[in-house]
Order: structure tokens, then C-alpha cells, then sequence
């Protein structure tokens, strides 16, 4: 890595800005206080901290694991077969890969994060019923990517038992697509219930006598005539995450995700296993991933405690923040604080105009006093995401007309929580909220007709969507609540500057433009979205990210008493050292006016005042947008140690 090195610090030299760290007291531990002295305790700090990570029974895990193997083996039935991949690698450039994550229902079943393992699910076969193929440990190979599992870890973390090395999964698809039972020579079964490996055969044949036995007719039962029957029969069936109108059709595409299961799948009909039926295995996890147990809820639950605190620290420091990648900072640096996975979608932190794009994540933007910021941000513990969306003042008080639009999305919300409970659906919590909205918006000017289609305009999403494993997570949205089902709460109204630039030129439009005018030249630039997640219950409902203030009420006062909790440290600005970068060539950088801008350092009559990078990062630009710089990279020790000189908590 030594060339991405110098690259990096090629870049460093030019990337003099004012840096701005933000520590919280929030996390410091209050001493005890007997009852004596309890009535004079100070008050919780505005910024809850995240509890302490959820710590599970490690038989309880594992038995339920082993329980959801059993549910999808009923599901496939005797006559069929699961293959799970774990996820490829996704390369960022050239030889730099985006940091691994396995494969969602993969880790559903096994809790394992391992790239190269496949699992199969045989549950027709009397003693191979699961197989989990992973790479051999290679310490060559640790060397360089780090610790692989074992055989021993992997039946830890999974509960399976059966465990052949990795290489062994193309020679037994091979075998069962002949309808030859396989079984590995003894040094690539890593582990075995059925024996030992001194027992195991010494070669590939389809008689081993291991785990044969015999048969009424004096045959050799293999265990996997159940399945081979219903291959002669053409009943047998190879469930693949593949999309469902695929498999039915046999017609199979190239999606980003699951591009390895339909190559495999389309291969696997093109090369003789015709006798089989492609199925898709989609249905099975999505009912099954939609009602979450209660482990699963408490790791949910982490993800929104953590997302709350960076929530927290980010609402106290936006008031003294220049740019939304500065809130954003806060809230990716509480994260890896409180040892979240990483994010489990990109941060959007928008301010005034940005405020009303749907899916803005640029982070690029100045930070207004007079604006609303809206985050809608999630970190992901465990592979488990949270969702939540909070808007409010960077100066900490609402503005009129500010408190007009997020009143209505504050009422549509509580709408949306009163029409919860078993039995409901999402489409009738849409209902509840958008009717809410359409009122608020009639009353504002914002629309002339409740009973059309005109709220469109200015809420253009539904309220909600199931939430778990992913953002948008799996499950049939005409499903009817149940305990244990969680799902998002967000309705939000959106005033876009141009919104009405790009109505059909109609009669009707031109009339309801001039109609509505006044009122949108009121509110326009005003984005408001309010999200919460939302937990199903015998009762109704909990709302799992209820820690964060929603009310106008609320925000203003946490807000105060968030901002003085909050401990702000500025690090010294730094001019580049122009005399060092003598005799070099600068390119595409930023000039003083904000505009790009080329020096050559190799001309004598170079004003070094002509490169001021203070004023520069002031002009609106940042780092993320890239500076070139061409030349020798020796200067870049010179750097200034921001990361290391902050104050830490």
C-alpha cells in the first residue's frame, strides 16, 4: 500500500483547512450518590450515551440459528436443496476492495462473516442435512487479509457440524447433478458428525461406507436417494437466491447482488440439471426476517441507541459547524466509537434547500443559522440497521413558517403511530398520515384540492417500510402486522424551489400555480421529514428511537442544553508552506475567488499570497471535490497533525 501512501500524502500537502473537532462530556460517568444526596444529583446529560452492547447467551444464539435452519429445511421439504453464497467482494478501485459484509441470509443462518463459505441445506438426506464448505486456513494468506475461521470457530459461531473445505462444493454439485453421492477424501472434510475422519473414504466414490447403509434389497443406501428420486421424477428442486420471476421464467438476469446465483443457476440448467426446478429461496427468508425474534430486536436496538447519541452530538454541534460534512463527521465518528458495523445506508445531512432532496448525500453544503438541517441517518450493529430522521434549527429555534410545515409531519406521524397494532397494515398507516397532510397542506396554500393527487408535489414517498438485516428490508408489504414486525414512521413535506417549474403545462396546472404562489414563495426551500422506528406488539406499538426529541417543544430545549454540554476545540489554521513547494507544479487547485485555478511553482514572480487556502476552504470548497498536486511528496511531513492533536474525551 506505500503507493496509495504517496498518494495520499501527495494530496495531504495542499489540504491546509481549518479543522473542527467536537468532544462531548457526555460520556463521562457520574459519581455515586447515596439517597442522601440523591435529591441534589446533577441532571442526566442532555446527549444520551449509548448503553453497553447487548451480550447474548452464546447457546441461545447458536440454538437459534440452528432453529432458522430447521424452519427453511421444513420449507424446502425433503425434495430439495439451498444453496447460500456468502458476498463477493465489492472492489472500490482497481486492487482496493469496500470493507467486507457478508451476505445477508447467509449470516441469518450461520453468524458467520467469512468470504468464500457456501452453505447447503440437503433435508431429505438422513445425516447430511446442512454442509457448510469454507476456505482452508492459510497462514500465507493471514499474513496478508487476517484471521479465517477454522473448523472449530465456524461450528462456535454456527452450531453446523459438517464442514468441508471449500474447494470440494463444485465436485459435489457436479456429483449430485449426475445423481452420484459424493463424499470428500479425509484431508478436505475440516470437521464431521457423521465420522471421523479416520473412518471417512479415501476417495470420491459414491459407495463410502461411512455413511452408507444397507438397504431391504441388499443395496447400498447412500442417504441421498430422497432426493434422487425426486430428481428421476422431476420433482426435485435447487433453491437459489434468485429473484422469484426468474426462476419461474428460466430466464435469469445479471443483478449487481445476486449475479454469482443466477450465473450459477442459469449454468446449472445450461449443463445437465435440467431434472432439477430453480427455485427461489427469496420468499422463504423474507417471511421469515420480517418477524424478528427478540435477540434480533435487541441488536436493533443497539444500532438505534447508537444512532441516537450521534444524533445527540450532532444536534449540539450544527450551530457552530461551517458545512454539513462537518455534522456528518460527528455522526460516522460515533459510530466507530460505540463499535457499530458502519452505516447502514449513506448519511444524508441536508440543510435548507438540500433539505428537500429525498436521498442527498453529498454533505457538501454551507450550515445556515436561519435553516433547518435534516438528517436521516443509521448505523448498522451486528447486520442489524437503524433508520431514523430528525429535523430541526441549526440556531435552535423554529421559525414560523418553519414550525408550520413540521407541525403538519409532526401531527401525520402521530397518525401514523395511533393507526399501529396487530392487525393493521403499512398501506393503512400511509393512509393515516397522508390524510393529515393533505389537510395541512390545504391550509397552508400548498394544494386547492385535498381529494386529488396535488399533495404529490410536496410528499412524494409513502410513510414507511419494513426495516431490519437492510434499510429497505425484505417482506411482503400487504402482510398484516404482528409482534415482532418493525417498520419505519417518516412522512415529511418537501417545498423544492423548482417544484412548480416542472408540472405538466396544463389549464389546470397554470391555475393551481397561480393559486398556490403566494404560499410557496412562503415556505419554499422548507424540507421537513420526522422518522422513527417502530416495533409491533401484542398492545400496538414501540417506538424504538423514542430517546430523540420530536416535538418543536423538545428539539428547542435539548437543543440549549445539548450545545453547552458540548465542548468545542478549533484547531489552528495553517498556511502552506510555499518556500518548500518551490520548483514544484501545483494543479487544479482552489484559488481565493473559488474557483479552479493552476500554479507553477517554478516561476520566480509567484505571489505566495496568491494561494490562501483559509479563504479558499471559505469560498465553498472541500477536499472531498480533490486537489492534484504534482511534485515531490517530501513536503508532506510537514503536515499538520490535526487527527492526533485533537482534545479526545
Amino acid at each position: 500500500m506505500n503507493a496509495h501512501h504517496k498518494l495520499r500524502t501527495s494530496y495531504s500537502a495542499l489540504t491546509l483547512a481549518a479543522t473542527i473537532f467536537f468532544s462531548s462530556s457526555a460520556g463521562a460517568v457520574s459519581p455515586k450518590t447515596d439517597a442522601k444526596s440523591e435529591s441534589s444529583s446533577v441532571p442526566a446529560p442532555a446527549i444520551r450515551v449509548t448503553p453497553p452492547a447487548p451480550v447474548f447467551d452464546d447457546k441461545a444464539r447458536v440454538a437459534e440459528l440452528i432453529e432458522r435452519r430447521a424452519r427453511v429445511a421444513k420449507e424446502i421439504g425433503p425434495k430439495g436443496i439451498l444453496v447460500l453464497y456468502s458476498a463477493e467482494p465489492r472492489i472500490y478501485t482497481h486492487d482496493v476492495d469496500y470493507e467486507y459484509r457478508q451476505e445477508n441470509n447467509l449470516y441469518y443462518l450461520t453468524h458467520l462473516k467469512q468470504q468464500g463459505a457456501t452453505l447447503v441445506l440437503m433435508p431429505g438426506h438422513e445425516s447430511l442435512r446442512e454442509i457448510l464448505f469454507i476456505p482452508k486456513r492459510n497462514p500465507a494468506r493471514e499474513t496478508w487479509d487476517g484471521f479465517m475461521y477454522g473448523a472449530a470457530d465456524a461450528h462456535r459461531l454456527s452450531g453446523i457440524s459438517e464442514i468441508w473445505e471449500a474447494k470440494e462444493f463444485e465436485p459435489f454439485m457436479q456429483a449430485l447433478k449426475k445423481r452420484e453421492a459424493y463424499r470428500p477424501k479425509n484431508e478436505a472434510i475440516l470437521m464431521s458428525a457423521t465420522a471421523t475422519k479416520d473412518q471417512a473414504a479415501s476417495s470420491t466414490s459414491a459407495a463410502n461406507t461411512n455413511t452408507a447403509s444397507t438397504t431391504a434389497t441388499g443395496a447400498v443406501a447412500t442417504g441421498f436417494e430422497p432426493l434422487f428420486s425426486a430428481v428421476e421424477q422431476k420433482e426435485a428442486a435447487l433453491f437459489l437466491l434468485v429473484p422469484p420471476k426468474e426462476a419461474a421464467s428460466g430466464e435469469f438476469g445479471d443483478h449487481r447482488e445476486w449475479r454469482r446465483e443466477q450465473r450459477f443457476a442459469a449454468g446449472w440448467k445450461r449443463e445437465g440439471g435440467a431434472d432439477f426446478q430453480i427455485r427461489s429461496a427469496f420468499p422463504i427468508f423474507a417471511a421469515m426476517r420480517l418477524r424478528k425474534s427478540p435477540l434480533e430486536i435487541q441488536r436493533l436496538q443497539h444500532a438505534i441507541d447508537i444512532t441516537t447519541e450521534a444524533f445527540g452530538r450532532s444536534m449540539a454541534a450544527a450551530g457552530r459547524a461551517q458545512w454539513e460534512y462537518e455534522v456528518e463527521a460527528e455522526v460516522e465518528y460515533t459510530y466507530r466509537r460505540r463499535n457499530a458495523d458502519y452505516w447502514g445506508y449513506p448519511s444524508i445531512v441536508g440543510c435548507g434547500p438540500n433539505a428537500t432532496t429525498l436521498h442527498y448525500n453529498e454533505s457538501q453544503g454551507r450550515i445556515n443559522q436561519g435553516s433547518l438541517l435534516l438528517m436521516d441517518v443509521g448505523a448498522e450493529y451486528d447486520h442489524y440497521t437503524a433508520d431514523v430522521t430528525r429535523t430541526f434549527p441549526v440556531n435552535g429555534k423554529f421559525t414560523p413558517a418553519q414550525a408550520d410545515i413540521y407541525n403538519i409531519v409532526f401531527a401525520a406521524q402521530e397518525a401514523a403511530f395511533r393507526a399501529t397494532r396487530p392487525g393493521a397494515t403499512i398501506s393503512e398507516v400511509n393512509t393515516a398520515a397522508t390524510e393529515v397532510i393533505k389537510d395541512g397542506l390545504l391550509r397552508l396554500g400548498l394544494i386547492t384540492d385535498r381529494n386529488s393527487n396535488q399533495h404529490r408535489i410536496w410528499f412524494m414517498h409513502g410513510t414507511s417500510h419494513w426495516l431490519g438485516m437492510n434499510v429497505h428490508d425484505v417482506g411482503d408489504y400487504s402482510t398484516k402486522f404482528e409482534p415482532g414486525m418493525v417498520f419505519t414512521n417518516e412522512p415529511g413535506i418537501y417545498v423544492r424551489a423548482d417544484a412548480l417549474d416542472y408540472l405538466p403545462k396544463t389549464p389546470e396546472n397554470e391555475k393551481l400555480i397561480a393559486a398556490v404562489r403566494p404560499a410557496f414563495e412562503k415556505y419554499k426551500n422548507i424540507g421537513v421529514r420526522i422518522e422513527d422506528d417502530v416495533l409491533v406488539t401484542p398492545e400496538g406499538y414501540h417506538n424504538l428511537s423514542a430517546a430523540l426529541p420530536r416535538t418543536i417543544t423538545d428539539i428547542e430545549a435539548f437543543i440549549a442544553r445539548a450545545t453547552r454540554e458540548l465542548r468545542l476545540t478549533a484547531i489552528e489554521r495553517q498556511q502552506p508552506d510555499t518556500t518548500a513547494m518551490a520548483g514544484l507544479r501545483i494543479e487544479s487547485f482552489i484559488d481565493p475567488s473559488g474557483l479552479w485555478s493552476t500554479r507553477d511553482f517554478t516561476r520566480p514572480d509567484l505571489s505566495r499570497e496568491s494561494l490562501s487556502f483559509n479563504t479558499a476552504m471559505s469560498a465553498g470548497r472541500t477536499i472531498r471535490r480533490g486537489f492534484v498536486f504534482i511534485g515531490s511528496a517530501k513536503n508532506d511531513e510537514r503536515r499538520h497533525q490535526s487527527h492526533a492533536d485533537h482534545q479526545s474525551e
